[in-house]
This record gives C-alpha cells, structure tokens and sequence, in this order.
C-alpha cells in the first residue's frame, strides 16, 4: 500500500515538472517573433541611415550568435528550450535591444543614405 502511494506521488512530482520544462508552440513563437522584430528594427534603421554599416554588421553578427546559442541549447535538449535557456536567451535579446536603440539614437549616421 505504501509502495503505492511513493508510485502515485511520484508520478504526480515528474509529469508536472517535464512539462513545464520544454518549450510550448506559444513561448517558441514568442522567441521567434522577438527575433523578426529586432531584425526589422536593424533594417529598418540601416533603410534610414541611422545605423552605420559597421553598427549594422554588429548588430547582425551579434544576433547571428545568438541565433546559433539558441539552435545549440534546442540540441541539447531534443528541440526543446528548458526554463534557463529561455531566460538567457530573453536577457541576451533584451541586451540586444538596448544595443539597437543605443546604436539607432547614437548621432553617428551613413553618409550614403540621403536625410529625410
């Protein structure tokens, strides 16, 4: 009877916790939208020249290695994303974010888009 009750509790512990563990369609789209607005933000801000092709290719090479940090931790967990990777993934695009502004409001501009 006792064996049955360690089995049940058990089991009640290790269904709830591997679900939350991985990545929903939701949160995956979540990720990947996030991902498609900063790089409409980076063209966005290259179309207008208020990113320089150097602060440009920055960006893109910054977002590209967080785009292979995020196929590595989906590897790792058979195409899932655990609670931490998300949170690392979050800060790191929010770090990214900041960096777009900070680059798009920096005063520096390219002398080959004409001013609007």
């Amino acid at each position: 009877m006792k064996l049955t009750y360690v089995l049940l509790a058990a089991a009640l512990i290790a269904v709830p916790a591997s679900s939350f563990a991985q990545t929903t369609p939701t949160e995956r789209h979540h990720i990947n939208a996030r991902k498609e607005n900063q790089q409409d933000r980076i063209a966005q801000g290259l179309k207008s020249g208020q990113l320089t092709p150097r602060e440009t290719a920055h960006l893109e090479n910054h977002q590209v290695a967080i785009n292979k940090e995020e196929h590595g931790m989906r590897a790792t967990d058979h195409g899932h994303l655990t609670a931490r990777d998300r949170h690392t993934l979050a800060r790191q695009q929010n770090r990214q974010s900041a960096q777009i502004y900070k680059d798009k409001h920096n005063g520096r501009t390219d002398p080959g888009v004409a001013p609007k």
